[in-house]
C-alpha cells in the first residue's frame, strides 16, 4: 500500500533549519488558547489549526528572541526530558515550510 499522505511527503521533503535561526510566527498568524476546541490554535484569515500539546508548546516560544538550541533547550527542561532537538527541527522545519513561521 501507498502512502498517499500529502502532507507527510511535504513533511519529508523539508529541510532542517539552521541552529542560528530565531523563529517568530509570520503577522499574519496568531497563535491562542480556544476553550471551545480545548487546544491552541494557529489563526490566520483564511481559517485555522488545531494544534496539539506539542506543537503548541514549540510555536508558544517562536518568538524570535532565541535560537533553535536555546528553544530546545527550554522545552527540554520545561518537560524535565531530553533528546527533542530532532523532532523540534522537524516541527519547525515543517512549520517554515507551511508558512507559519518567519
Amino acid at each position: 500500500m501507498s502512502d498517499i499522505n500529502p502532507t507527510r511527503r511535504k513533511q519529508e521533503a523539508v529541510v532542517a533549519p539552521d541552529d542560528s535561526l530565531h523563529p517568530k510566527l509570520k503577522r499574519l498568524f496568531r497563535l491562542q488558547w480556544e476553550p471551545a476546541q480545548d487546544a491552541h490554535v494557529l489563526l490566520y484569515p483564511e481559517g485555522m489549526v488545531k494544534l496539539n500539546q506539542s506543537a503548541a508548546q514549540i510555536l508558544l516560544r517562536c518568538d524570535g528572541t532565541r535560537d533553535i538550541p536555546a528553544l530546545v533547550a527550554d522545552l527540554e527542561q520545561a518537560f524535565n526530558a531530553s533528546g527533542l532537538g530532532d523532532d523540534v527541527r522537524a516541527f519547525i522545519a515543517g512549520a517554515r515550510a507551511r508558512g507559519w513561521l518567519e
